[in-house]
């Protein structure tokens, strides 16, 4: 089980919920998150603060070195972009699977790679990697598919270090991020932002959002022993709304 846990995206949302959960168990945590977050959240709880523009390079560089001795890993840093499908320039999907895609795939990579035996890496993906109704968070899922196949990739890759890789697939889940997308498109339907959150609850068989701290007891079930013998799965946490 891992003793010391770096999570990156930090500072809010999923990333903030498992910071407290791995907290909770007794283990230690190095928070990650870029520059212009809210730091005060994670101050309060006393961890360990990194701050790091995770889309380059020289940023990723400096956090591996500082991160010598973690035998856990969540990669929970990630950006979400809306637009018309057709209006995404080149530059912009540059940018988001910079921040979706390579940063994890490089500190799954630099991190993983010296992990002890018992070390276990969660990826968040999200059920946009599976199922899709809004065309203009095409980018976005496809670095999110992206996410899926490295976790199993690098499953087999780390198998004979005894490092496990997973990754949990979130749905409608109740962060900041899904409140700004339902923000934009009411702004785009020209309706409310309330009638936009029950439409999308009526898809999903709970019928309501799920919780970061929801998502968090997932992660920490998967960094744990509690999940010894699992390795390479992609789990959804979408209220029933992804089964497959």
């Amino acid at each position: 089980m891992p003793a010391k846990t770096l999570v990156t995206g930090a500072a809010g949302g999923i990333g903030l919920a498992t910071v407290r959960r791995i907290l909770k168990e007794g283990q230690e945590v190095i928070a990650v998150d870029r520059p212009q977050a809210d730091f005060s959240p994670l101050s309060k709880l006393g961890v360990e603060v990194f701050s790091a523009d995770l889309s380059q390079e020289t940023e990723r560089d400096r956090l591996v070195e500082f991160a010598t001795d973690c035998d856990g890993l969540v990669n929970a840093a990630g950006r979400m972009q809306m637009k018309p499908l057709l209006s995404f320039t080149r530059d912009e999907i540059r940018e988001l699977f910079a921040i979706n895609f390579e940063s994890i795939w490089d500190l799954t990579a630099r991190i993983g790679s010296r992990m002890p035996v018992g070390g276990s890496i969660v990826n968040l993906s999200s059920a946009s990697a599976k199922f899709v109704t809004n065309t203009d968070v095409g980018p976005y899922a496809a670095t999110k598919a992206a996410i899926a196949s490295l976790t199993r990739t690098f499953s087999y890759e780390f198998a004979a270090l005894g490092v496990r890789v997973n990754a949990i697939l979130p749905g409608i889940i109740d962060t900041p991020m899904q409140d700004q997308v339902a923000q934009e498109l009411a702004d785009r339907q020209g309706t409310t932002k309330a009638e936009i959150e029950a439409r999308r609850l009526n898809f999903i068989p709970l019928k309501r959002a799920g919780t970061p701290e929801e998502c968090a007891n997932l992660i920490w079930f998967l960094l744990s022993d509690q999940s010894s013998y699992m390795t390479g799965q992609s789990i959804n946490i979408t209220g029933g709304w992804v089964t497959t």
